[in-house]
């Protein structure tokens, strides 16, 4: 694989180490030590220890190895974003010329892992388009082992130098004011990128507790998310089907509440997994001492069948329901899709004046907006969504 296809590899940091990067490179673990650099923490100190007995093919340990990412949004991202506020968080940009050095290795995954293979570079580099199909995912799993494989290393002897930096990717225009001054008079890019740090690219408040935002549903940080289904238990497209691999328990109990004809259009069902979403997201999530400690699914009818159109009078219904019973069901925060739009083929000018009416409520509440349409302000607008 050329590197000209790769435009950069990322190494995530606290903003206050910018300075020490600068002049002297991104060091390994081992040259920190030996300089005897003072420096902001943002790793798990127990995963950098497990790293220190690891070696590469060459017998050195993970811990003489500066190590960059080939993908920034990764469970590290979602578990330090947790512990140190994006506030203090930078994601600095390598250039991808770092992968010619032949002194480098590339690991398959999380390096630290057991199931991780650590390679030479020619082989790395042979890997590497198998490996972009976990690389470029959007999400990950324990179970699926993209958890694991989105992590996937460069590891580079010692030192990355400061002029090999070409860029930082914050999460605000608040943090790239910071960075301004850490950098001096160094030439860098400051690219605000909200996304990479798992927050929405658009936030409109149109209340206090009722916004509307673009942005991933699934990392919106709400205890329950609305999955958009039909009644007849087949999760195929779009949000749904998303769900269908990244939940795969959520998809389990859709299918019994189908079965069973529990599911009907104007009834959503309430699914009160146990089990916390950021916990199944960040690397070492037992460090977190934020955790939302569960999600839950709604799992709203917005047609009967997977081939008709979404029915807008079903999906009023259904709002009805969430108004007359969030309460005493314990949803105490709530991410809802734009309901069908998109493949159940309504428009936002329809369908988001009726959401706001029902979802105007005493608990947060985001409305992500439709990806297929590309809105115009004025039905962003609070005159045209509150009435």
């Amino acid at each position: 694989m050329s590197t000209k296809r790769l435009k950069e590899l990322y190494y995530i940091t606290h903003v206050n180490n910018i300075p020490s990067i600068l002049r002297r490179g991104i060091l390994s673990h081992a040259q920190v030590a030996a300089e005897k650099i003072d420096y902001t923490r943002v790793y798990d100190e127990g995963i950098v220890q497990n790293r220190k007995s690891i070696l590469t093919p060459g017998g050195k340990s993970l811990w003489e190895f500066a190590n960059v990412y080939f993908q920034p949004r990764n469970p590290m991202l979602y578990r330090v974003k947790h512990e140190k506020s994006v506030d203090n968080i930078v994601v600095l940009a390598v250039k991808a010329d770092i992968l010619n050095r032949s002194d480098i290795f590339i690991s398959t995954g999380n390096a630290a892992n057991y199931a991780t293979e650590i390679l030479l570079r020619e082989e790395g580099m042979k890997r590497l388009p198998e490996m972009k199909k976990y690389i470029n995912k959007t999400w990950w799993t324990e179970e699926m082992g993209t958890k694991r494989k989105i992590m996937a290393e460069c590891l580079v002897p010692d030192r990355i130098p400061p002029e090999m930096i070409q860029s930082v990717y914050v999460a605000n225009h608040t943090v790239a004011e910071t960075v301004k001054q850490h950098i001096g008079r160094r030439k860098l890019s400051i690219i605000p990128e909200p996304n990479m740090f798992f927050l929405p690219s658009r936030q409109i408040r149109l209340t206090p507790n009722l916004s509307i935002v673009e942005g991933d549903m699934f990392f919106s940080g709400m205890q329950t998310l609305t999955i958009s289904v039909n009644t007849v238990g087949v999760m195929g497209k779009g949000l749904a089907s998303r769900a269908k691999y990244q939940f795969p328990d959520a998809y389990v109990v859709y299918q019994d509440v189908c079965r069973n004809k529990i599911l009907k259009m104007g009834k959503p069902y309430l699914y009160k997994r146990e089990s916390s979403f950021d916990y199944q997201l960040a690397d070492q999530p037992s460090s977190l001492s934020h955790i939302n400690r569960e999600t839950w699914f709604l799992l709203f009818p917005t047609k009967r069948h997977w081939r008709e159109k979404s029915d807008i009078q079903g999906i009023e219904h259904g709002l009805q329901w969430i108004r007359d019973n969030y309460k005493q069901e314990g949803i105490t925060s709530l991410a809802v899709p734009a309901l069908g739009c998109g493949l159940g083929q309504l428009k936002w000018k329809d369908v988001g004046p009726l959401m706001c009416r029902y979802l105007n409520l005493d608990i947060p509440i985001r409305i992500h907006l439709p990806l297929e349409e590309k809105l115009p302000q004025n039905l962003l607008s609070r005159e045209f969504l509150i009435k």
